[in-house]
């Protein structure tokens, strides 16, 4: 159909990054609260999302990991699987893939010329275009199941068109709170609208008021609802062979992954009761496929920037989590380095709740700040960034809106025994990653 693949992909991107408002540019001004649009679009397009099965996971961390793994799970249990994710860090076919593959760059071209085809009088967004060339793909291929993971919040998200045969929530923590309340509980509410009647739901972790929020939810339309943290699946957790975070379980055996950090016990908590789940609504999924999921999830899937280790001299490592209840869970790593120093290489974007963050690095000895900006329209500027390091009582190093150049800042004052981290937002990450040439 294309004469120049390239050319054309090159166009569209340009057509899309261009011609509809993102919230990775613009913030809450690209948001357009409602699935009116979403809904409307996908009748002209025939309801793709409607030809597959899915399973909807969202929450605010771990999202990312959880459906990754349970992607690489259902893969290695011998289903085509879609996985639908965001953002990208490098390639925008990263959020799209198709057994653990990106779509190629022909079918992005195709989806946009069908989609332009499309009569409306409205002005989607370009994570509502997104999502409908996911679940158009998807239908396309010929997926036997999808993971779809939530743009941002739940009710309101565009993915939230879809009847899932399960409903996936990780945890609650503060993050853009603009959009989806000041509380966790409000938060929660707002997760919680993901949830369908009937349909099966399992959430990672919650207590209190939060727990109570989706136990009325669930109540309220029929939904059965399972809580991972009440689980005993998992008896012992232990650090193997290249690192690997292995888990011993009641059902599925010894099974090790390369997601560490206590962040993906709960993680792998919340995918064990998703799978036993999935195994009640006649998905055959063997242990062996669990083992085998979980411990080929990167090479699986693509996944990326969940404490990716990319160097070893000096210890160098990337994280994308980019908000408060995330950094609870990297501040404790670094608490616990042993080496000489630990050289913290952070960006974020303006609306992030920095100085939370920053509050839980406090009272770290040899911690080393070199703040830098990310290259996006929304990015903190690093010399913004450098005052509250400052306000908080942290070392600052340097100070460069590069990335790469607070990197290379940070490389050059390492000895072989320090940690650099670099991490703050996704896309400092992906700058990195870019820097590197490792996409």
């Amino acid at each position: 159909m294309y004469n120049n693949i390239d050319e054309s992909y090159r166009k569209v991107l340009s057509e899309l990054n261009d011609g509809y408002s993102a919230f990775h540019k613009v913030g809450a001004a690209a948001i357009d609260p409602g699935l009116d649009t979403t809904m409307e679009l996908a009748r002209r397009l025939g309801d793709p999302q409607n030809a597959y099965r899915t399973i909807h996971v969202g929450g605010t961390n771990g999202k990312g990991s959880v459906a990754h793994t349970l992607a690489s799970v259902l893969q290695s249990a011998g289903y085509r699987v879609g996985l639908y994710t965001s953002p990208h860090l490098l390639d925008f076919r990263e959020r799209i893939r198709i057994d653990g593959k990106m779509i190629a760059r022909s079918e992005v071209a195709a989806f946009m010329e069908r989609f332009k085809k499309v009569e409306y009088g409205f002005h989607p967004s370009f994570f509502e275009v997104c999502t409908l060339m996911a679940f158009w793909c998807f239908a396309k291929a010929g997926v036997d199941v999808a993971v779809v993971e939530v743009g941002l919040g739940g009710r309101l998200d565009s993915t939230n068109i879809i009847t899932p045969m399960l409903s996936v929530v990780t945890n609650i923590s503060l993050d853009h709170t603009g959009l989806l309340g000041n509380t966790e509980p409000l938060i929660a509410a707002e997760k919680a609208g993901i949830f369908k009647p009937g349909v099966p739901a399992v959430v990672g972790e919650a207590q209190g008021e939060v727990r109570a929020v989706f136990e009325r939810k669930a109540a309220e339309i029929g939904a059965p609802l399972v809580f991972a943290a009440d689980s005993d699946e998992i008896k012992e957790v232990s650090v193997g062979n290249e690192g690997m975070q292995c888990y011993d379980t009641v059902g599925f055996g010894h099974i090790a992954s390369p997601l560490t950090g206590e962040c993906q016990y709960h993680n792998a908590l919340t995918v064990l009761e998703a799978v036993k789940s999935l195994r009640r609504s006649r998905l055959d999924i063997t242990a062996e496929a669990v083992r085998a999921g979980f411990s080929q999830v990167c090479a699986l899937t693509g996944l990326m920037g969940r404490w990716t280790i990319v160097d070893r001299h000096p210890w160098t490592v990337c994280d994308t989590g980019h908000n408060p209840g995330g950094w609870i869970y990297t501040a404790r790593r670094l608490k616990e380095f042993d080496g000489q120093a630990v050289r913290l290489v952070i960006g974020f974007v303006s609306d992030k709740d920095v100085d939370s963050v920053l509050g839980l690095l406090r009272g770290m000895p040899r911690l080393h700040v070199y703040a830098c900006s990310p290259s996006v329209d929304r990015a903190l500027p690093a010399g913004m960034l450098a005052e509250k390091v400052n306000d908080a009582g942290l070392q600052l190093a340097s100070v460069d809106d590069d990335v790469a150049k607070a990197y290379s800042n940070a490389v050059a004052d390492a000895s072989e025994s320090d940690m650099i981290f670099v991490g703050g937002s996704t896309f400092v990450v992906a700058d990195f990653l870019a820097s590197r040439g490792l996409g």
